[in-house]
């Protein structure tokens, strides 16, 4: 009897971290919205390398609306920051923004398969974004052996998660 009960214990466990890793098996980010017009910090978690291998950059596009941009310098990682125009000027408080950071690079430290780690960066969400809609963060994360490509934006309501799906940051009305 009781290892019948501790058999069906440990399958049920066993499922739930198996639906687990299925659900947070991509790159995401810890807290999923953020109202426009206010500050918000981007904590990209990576939860594996590519097919075991171990992840040795990440990097991340900056989309349009999310501004003034600071990433956090990461212990064994070399930081690269790419600086260009903006598709469209944007403001926060009142400020008009025209250029600023569009690509954050961490690169040249070795996160093994078996962890997980976050990346940071911080900034603030336009003035101009529109409130109810998401903003995707696409990644691209490289590995000793392959490169997984975090960039797809899922195609509308009721469609399936794209396999390899960029992360997303539901926009709230301003407060």
């Amino acid at each position: 009897m009781f290892r019948t009960i501790l058999g069906a214990a440990v399958i049920g466990v066993a499922g739930v971290l198996a639906g687990a890793s299925i659900a947070f098996g991509h790159i995401t980010l810890e807290n999923q919205q953020a109202p426009v017009g206010a500050s918000y910090k981007a904590v990209l978690r990576v939860p594996h390398g590519c097919a075991g291998s171990a992840t040795t950059a990440v990097r991340v596009r900056i989309p349009d609306g999310f501004i003034e941009v600071k990433p956090m310098p990461k212990a064994g990682w070399k930081l690269d920051v790419v600086r260009g125009k903006y598709q469209k000027p944007m403001s926060v408080r009142g400020t008009k923004v025209t250029e600023g950071v569009t690509e954050v690079d961490w690169s040249g430290g070795n996160l093994p398969d078996a962890y997980y780690d976050e990346f940071v960066l911080t900034g603030f969400v336009g003035d101009e974004a529109p409130a109810g809609q998401t903003m995707y963060f696409p990644i691209v994360q490289e590995c000793e052996k392959g490169v997984t490509r975090w960039i797809e934006v899922p195609a509308g309501d009721g469609a399936p998660e794209p396999a390899e799906p960029a992360a997303g940051l539901k926009l709230l009305p301003k407060r």
